[in-house]
């Protein structure tokens, strides 16, 4: 039964192109539920990844605002929110260093400062994507695209965010990789799912048929409910 109170709700979001009078997001109004995966689809240039950028505060909007459990995202609630709503692009930005490193980098940023990096726990996530821990001294640099994409959802999961917002975040895996990393996923969402939420953007249909119980067509910056 889906709970009353969305974690996150989009209240009339626009934003045009900077400079310019197009929009490219048109009053976009958009709720996500506790323990639900929606799958946000739509062809390029409808808005996902725009969308995802705003409801992540990433971006600046020209109007709309943001509620997180019920209430506006404005002043000083932006950091705290900022720490409990993460968006994995699909080509992530990694720092010069080994993967370790980036990894150990959000620790460092005073909203997470009280939290401490846990190699266990991270060589053991690790594990269940198909790398050991060795994975963790390869620098950046010498990462195929769908390294720094296991690199990302790790350095994602390990922060225990309640809303993860996925932009193609598994594009560059192979299949046996998107495999374990959507059953992850699932399992730090069957976690606590009362707390917790995925939302997908994916161009691959199978991949949406799996991931999502719900999802919204995007198109021309406008947001319709699908199923």
């Amino acid at each position: 039964m889906r709970a009353r109170e969305p974690l996150v709700k989009a209240c009339g979001l626009r934003r045009r192109v900077p400079g310019g009078d197009e929009l490219l997001l048109d009053d976009v109004r958009l709720e996500v539920f506790p323990g639900e995966r929606l799958a946000i689809t739509g062809p390029s240039g409808s808005g996902k990844t725009v969308l995802l950028r705003a409801i992540s505060l990433l971006d600046p909007v020209d109007g709309g605002i943001i509620h997180w459990r019920g209430q506006p995202v404005i002043g000083d609630e932006v950091p705290a929110y900022r720490g409990q709503v993460i968006y994995l692009h699909q080509r992530p930005a990694l720092l010069e260093g080994s993967v370790e490193e980036n990894l150990k980098e959000p620790f460092r940023f005073a909203i997470h400062r009280a939290r401490r990096f846990d190699r266990e726990h991270v060589v053991a996530l690790l594990r269940e994507l198909g790398r050991d821990e060795s994975f963790l001294e390869k620098p950046s640099r010498d990462l195929s695209g769908g390294e720094a994409q296991v690199v990302a959802l790790l350095r994602a999961i390990q922060l225990r965010p309640t809303l993860l917002l996925l932009d193609e975040a598994t594009a560059s895996l192979d299949p046996a990789t998107v495999a374990a990393a959507e059953d992850l996923l699932s399992r730090w969402l069957a976690d606590a799912p009362s707390d917790r939420a995925l939302v997908w953007v994916s161009h691959d249909a199978e991949q949406t048929r799996r991931v999502a119980d719900r999802t919204v067509r995007m198109n021309a910056g406008q947001c319709e409910p699908e199923r």
